[in-house]
C-alpha cells in the first residue's frame, strides 16, 4: 500500500477549502483517508492572507515512514518549513524544452554547479566521472 499525503476538496462551488490527508494512493480523492493532518484554505483573508494549520509531528511521522507528498501539499509544506525547496527545472521558452539545470527556489535563477559531484546518479559510470552525461531527448 502507497501512503499519499495530500488534499481533499471540501466547501462549496467557488469557494474551496481543503483537508490535508494521509491516505492510500488508491482511494479517491474525497474518499477514505488514514488521518487528517491538516488544513489549507486558498481563499484569502479579511488580512490577506491564505490560511493553513498542520500536525508537525503527524506530518514528520508519515514522511518518516514513506509517504509521498503530492505536489500541492509539497508546496505547502515548504513553504511550512518542513521540507526542502521542491527541485525546479528552467525552461527555455513557454512549450519548449526544459533544460536540466536546477533553479534556485528563492532567486529563480539557475544553480552553477561547476565542479559538485552528483554522488547517487544512476547515469553515470566509474570512468566517466568528470564529465557528465548528456540527457538524451528521444520522442
Amino acid at each position: 500500500m502507497v501512503v499519499r499525503i495530500r488534499l481533499a476538496r471540501f466547501g462549496c462551488r467557488n469557494r474551496p477549502f481543503y483537508r490535508v490527508m494521509a491516505a492510500d494512493s488508491r482511494s479517491p480523492r474525497d474518499g477514505k483517508h488514514l488521518e487528517v493532518l491538516g488544513y489549507y484554505n486558498p481563499l484569502p483573508g479579511k488580512d490577506g492572507g491564505k490560511r493553513m494549520g498542520l500536525k508537525f509531528d503527524r506530518v514528520k511521522y508519515w514522511l518518516s515512514v514513506g509517504a509521498q507528498p503530492s505536489d500541492p501539499v509539497q508546496r505547502i509544506l515548504f513553504r511550512a518549513g518542513v521540507l526542502p525547496p521542491p527541485p525546479l527545472l528552467a525552461m527555455g521558452r513557454k512549450g519548449g524544452h526544459r533544460d536540466r539545470n536546477p533553479i534556485h527556489p528563492m532567486t529563480g535563477r539557475p544553480l552553477d554547479l561547476e565542479g559538485v559531484t552528483i554522488v547517487d546518479d544512476p547515469n553515470a559510470t566509474e570512468g566517466d566521472a568528470e564529465e557528465p552525461a548528456e540527457p538524451s531527448l528521444e520522442a
